[in-house]
């Protein structure tokens, strides 16, 4: 499963930062961040990713985060 975000995380060092905090909570996943793109584009792939988690994660620390269709 691919799950696709647009975002507004522009710091790269905040960016690392929320990529080992959601490898945390979605265990057995990849995540990235893109940050040269327009969306500032957060993809998960992983077995269980759960939209809603990843978006409440994200606004816990203060982040905008939905998903791209």
């Amino acid at each position: 499963m691919v799950e696709v975000f647009k975002t507004n995380v522009e710091d790269p060092a905040q960016a690392a930062k929320l990529v080992g905090l959601l490898q945390k909570h979605i265990t057995n996943s990849s995540v990235n961040f893109d940050l040269e793109d327009c969306d500032k584009v957060l993809r998960i792939e992983g077995p269980e990713v759960s939209p809603q988690s990843v978006v409440g994660i994200l606004k816990d620390y203060g982040y905008k985060c939905q998903p791209l269709e």
